[in-house]
C-alpha cells in the first residue's frame, strides 16, 4: 500500500483508517452490477439501457468504517428517536411546524436517513432525512463487490443486513400500515414524486416497485397529478390507492398539484409514509437546535446516557436571526449555513466562503447555522492518479433500527453525483 495523507483526514488510529488512506482496490464488479440491474429492470417491465446515467450513481471504491463507529452511529440514532418522543421536544418542534403536522395518523416514517461525518471526535450528525434516497440502489451495489486486499470486507453483520433487506422492507411497510389500519398489507401502493421519470432517483423507484410487486403488492409510480380523490377514495389509473410511499419534497403537501393527496391524507383515507408529522418531528432542520442542546433534553427527561451521545455527536446549531447576526458573521468561518426548508444540499453555504451580500440574503431567509464539521476523506485512484474524495456515511433506519449503512463519495462543498470516482459506495465494516 502506498501511504498518502489526505487533507482533513483524521490521524491513523484504526485498520479502517489505514485502508482508507492506502487501499485503492476497485471492488465494484460492474459486469455483475449491470447484470443484476438489467434483470431487475426487466422484471419490472423497464429497459435498463434507457438509463445509462445510472452508472454515475456508483463509485468503484469502498469505504472502510470501524465497526465501533457504526455501533456508535446506531446508538446516536436511538438517542435521537428517544429525544423525539419526549412531550416537551414534540411541543417545541411542532411550534414551528405547519398545522398539518399536528395530525398524528400513526406511521413513524419509512426509510429514515441519518447522515454522519467521521472524524477524530467520532461520528458527527450532519442531517436527518425523512425521504432518504438510495437504499435500494445501495443494496444492489453492495452485492456486486469482489474482494480487495483486505480479507474481512464482508462481515457477518453486513451479510446479514443484505440477506434480510427485502424482508425488512416488506415488514417496514407492513408495520407502517398497521399503525394506521387494522389490516397489515396494502392492496395497492403508490410511489409518489413530482414528474418521477425526470427524477435523478427514478431508477430507485423502479427497483422499489419491482421488489414490492414480487412480494405481491400492486405498485405504481405516480406523479401526484395522476391522483384523484372522490367520495373518500384515492385513485389512479382506475385503481384505489390505499398506501403512498412519499418521495415528495413538499413536506407539508401544500402545493396545488398535491391537493388530492393532501385531502386524502387529512381524511385518513390513505396511509402516507413518510408523512408531514414525521418530517416536522424528525427532519425539520430547526430540530438540530434542540438535539444539540443536551442539557435542555436532560431537563425534558432524556436519560444521561442518551444525552451524552447527543452531546458528543450533534454539532452546535442555532437559528439565524437579526439578533445574532453580528456574532454569526464574526465566527462565520466556523459555521455551515442551511435553509430550514431546504433539501438536496440546495441553498447551503460554507461560512468561510460567504460574502456580505450572500449573508444578507441568508438573514432575510429562514436559515440555521451549524458548527462546521469536515467530512472524512478516502484516497483512491481515478484514471490512474491517486487523489482524495470526501465521504459521508448514511444509516437507513426504521423505528430506530438500522436497515443498511452506505457511503457517499464526492468532491466539493456538498454531496453530489457529478464527481469522477464518486457516487454511492459500500461500507466495509472492520
Amino acid at each position: 500500500m502506498q501511504d498518502v495523507t489526505p487533507k482533513n483526514q483524521r490521524p491513523i488510529t484504526t485498520h479502517a483508517d489505514q485502508l482508507n488512506r492506502g487501499c485503492y482496490c476497485a471492488t465494484l464488479d460492474r459486469k455483475a452490477l449491470n447484470v443484476s440491474l438489467r434483470d431487475q429492470f426487466l422484471d419490472a417491465g423497464s429497459n435498463f439501457s434507457a438509463v445509462p446515467e445510472i452508472q454515475h450513481f456508483f463509485s468503484n471504491t469502498p469505504v472502510f468504517v470501524p465497526r465501533a463507529d457504526v455501533e456508535m452511529m446506531e446508538r446516536i440514532v436511538q438517542a435521537i428517536e428517544s429525544a423525539s418522543a419526549l412531550a416537551s421536544y414534540r411541543e417545541r418542534a411542532l411550534s414551528w411546524a405547519p398545522e398539518i403536522a399536528r395530525i398524528d395518523p400513526g406511521p413513524i416514517g419509512a426509510f429514515m436517513g441519518y447522515d454522519f461525518h467521521l472524524g477524530p471526535d467520532g461520528p458527527q450528525l450532519i442531517e436527518i432525512n425523512t425521504n432518504a434516497g438510495g437504499a435500494f440502489l445501495n443494496t444492489v451495489l453492495a452485492r456486486a463487490q469482489h474482494r480487495c486486499c483486505d480479507p474481512s470486507q464482508q462481515t457477518a453483520a453486513t451479510k446479514q443486513a443484505l440477506d434480510g433487506f427485502e424482508d425488512a422492507v416488506l415488514d417496514m411497510f407492513e408495520q407502517e400500515r398497521k399503525k394506521q389500519r387494522t389490516d397489515s398489507m396494502p392492496s395497492c401502493l403508490a410511489i409518489v414524486d413530482d414528474d418521477p421519470q425526470s427524477q435523478f432517483m427514478f431508477p430507485e423507484f423502479q427497483l422499489a416497485e419491482q421488489l414490492l410487486q414480487a412480494r405481491g403488492i400492486d405498485t405504481l409510480i405516480l406523479d401526484p397529478s395522476e391522483l384523484e380523490y372522490v367520495d373518500g377514495a384515492l385513485t389512479a389509473n382506475g385503481k384505489r390507492i390505499d398506501m403512498v410511499y412519499n418521495r415528495l419534497v413538499d413536506f407539508a403537501l401544500d402545493a396545488p398539484a398535491h391537493e388530492a393527496l393532501r385531502r386524502a391524507y387529512l381524511d385518513g383515507a390513505v396511509v402516507v409514509t413518510p408523512n408531514p408529522r414525521v418530517h416536522a418531528l424528525m427532519a425539520d432542520k430547526r430540530n438540530l437546535i434542540l438535539l444539540s442542546d443536551p442539557q435542555t433534553l436532560r431537563d425534558w427527561g432524556l436519560n444521561e446516557a442518551e444525552a451524552g451521545y447527543l452531546a458528543s455527536a450533534v454539532p452546535k446549531t442555532r437559528l439565524v436571526a437579526a439578533s445574532n447576526a453580528a456574532e454569526l458573521w464574526r465566527v462565520r468561518r466556523e459555521l455551515f449555513f442551511k435553509p430550514v426548508a431546504g433539501h438536496g444540499s440546495k441553498g447551503v453555504y460554507r461560512g468561510n466562503k460567504l460574502t456580505r451580500r450572500v449573508f444578507e440574503n441568508i438573514l432575510e431567509g429562514d436559515y440555521i447555522a451549524q458548527n462546521f464539521v469536515p467530512a472524512g476523506e478516502r484516497a483512491m485512484k481515478v484514471d490512474g492518479t491517486v487523489t482524495t474524495r470526501k465521504v459521508d456515511i448514511r444509516l437507513y433506519t426504521y423505528a430506530g433500527k438500522s436497515l443498511l449503512a452506505a457511503a457517499r463519495v464526492y468532491q466539493g462543498q456538498t454531496t453530489n453525483f457529478r464527481t469522477p470516482g464518486g457516487g454511492f459506495a459500500p461500507v466495509f465494516q472492520l
